[in-house]
């Protein structure tokens, strides 16, 4: 090679969860092994390397209220590029983040359009709220609008229940989920409940977010159809305060969402157990902070997960899932360096030592 690297980071480079490698050089923005030509040394970061981090559930532009303006998704996205996290599944906003993309400075996002939900069933303000017979031209309008992934809402609080119940009756999620394959796209839901699942992974949906719903009749059904769950631990964490909140207008859905949180490390680890692949996620953007996806990672880990796995949830698995490039030979350079081995110890994942977002040195 004739080129002149712009970096080399030497160390130790988690290539892959067996693939450990020594050093690599930055040319052009790009990765590569082969030691380049030219004159001088290149700057050089030195410690232990991963894959821009995956944030597989979060929502710039949102907050607890609904759509922000630009100069907040450009905090929230900053934010998220401060913790490492370089690649973002925002799973449903209202605002447009096209912008984005034109920034070199920013994470990449994949989105999914904007959150699609049955009729006063959700958070105002997030959602088109409309009527079953609807669903389907909605989500095929989501499609097109959205990097290859349309949101649901599979189910929220009832009030005349007083509890979680499902949004969709079986005939319209399987006209809708079948509309959006139509169009090359996946659908995920936003499921907390148990009774809405079944329905969804019979209709053909690709992944399920939370699921903290899962039970032994549906886990293997998860696991046969290969359907994809993102647990967001970080959030689940603020079910009981929730819970709290809604005790003495709701005390069914309260004491469910209690039950919900209490059982969460359990059902993520026999999701996992039985083979459910499991990606991170935090649900930043609604009432939760951006940047919390060291400590998702961290959660998988305290649900069960092997350290190697909870890693791979937020690193090499994930870009593979979401068909983005980790470490490989002239992929884009998005990485994070880190004082210490995340393998011993995945809490050094909540502090980088660098962020290298497009071949530049952010941090």
């Amino acid at each position: 090679m004739s080129e002149r690297a712009d970096l080399h980071i030497k160390g130790r480079v988690l290539v892959g969860p067996e693939d450990i490698r020594d050093e690599l050089w930055v040319v052009d923005g790009r990765i590569t092994y082969e030691r380049p030509g030219g004159q001088g040394d290149p700057p050089t970061l030195e410690g232990w390397v991963l894959p821009g981090l995956v944030d597989a559930h979060c929502h710039v532009g949102l907050d607890a209220h609904g759509p922000v303006d630009d100069s907040t998704s450009e905090k929230q996205a900053l934010t998220d590029r401060e913790a490492g996290a370089l690649l973002l599944r925002d799973a449903g906003s209202p605002s447009d983040t096209r912008w984005i993309d034109e920034r070199e400075d920013l994470p990449r996002i994949i989105r999914a359009g904007r959150h699609i939900a049955r009729t006063r069933r959700y958070i105002r303000n997030y959602a088109h709220e409309i009527e079953p017979g609807d669903l389907a031209a909605y989500v095929r309008a989501e499609a097109r609008r959205g990097d290859g992934w349309v949101k649901l809402v599979g189910d929220w609080i009832d009030r005349e229940e007083g509890d979680l119940t499902a949004c969709w009756p079986r005939w319209a999620i399987e006209e809708a989920i079948a509309a959006a394959h139509e169009e090359g796209a996946r659908v995920t839901a936003h499921c907390f409940a148990e009774d809405s699942l079944y329905d969804l992974v019979e209709a053909g949906i690709d992944c399920i977010e939370h699921a903290t719903g899962l039970t032994e009749d549906t886990i293997p059904l998860f696991a046969e159809r290969g359907v994809a769950i993102v647990p967001t631990l970080v959030n689940i964490a603020t079910f009981p305060a929730l819970a709290d909140g809604g005790e003495a207008k709701f005390p069914r859905w309260s004491a469910h969402m209690r039950s919900l949180h209490a059982r969460r490390y359990d059902t993520v680890r026999a999701a996992w157990d039985a083979g459910i692949p499991v990606f991170t996620g935090t649900d930043a953007g609604g009432s939760l902070a951006h940047g919390l996806v060291g400590q998702e990672v961290g959660e998988l880990v305290k649900a069960g997960i092997p350290v190697l796995d909870a890693l791979s949830a937020g690193t090499w698995a994930a870009r593979d899932w979401l068909g983005r490039a980790g470490l490989a030979e002239g992929a884009p350079a998005d990485l994070v360096v880190y004082a210490a081995d995340p393998r011993a110890d995945v809490r050094v994942l909540t502090a980088p030592r660098h962020v290298v977002l497009r071949g530049r040195v952010m941090r």
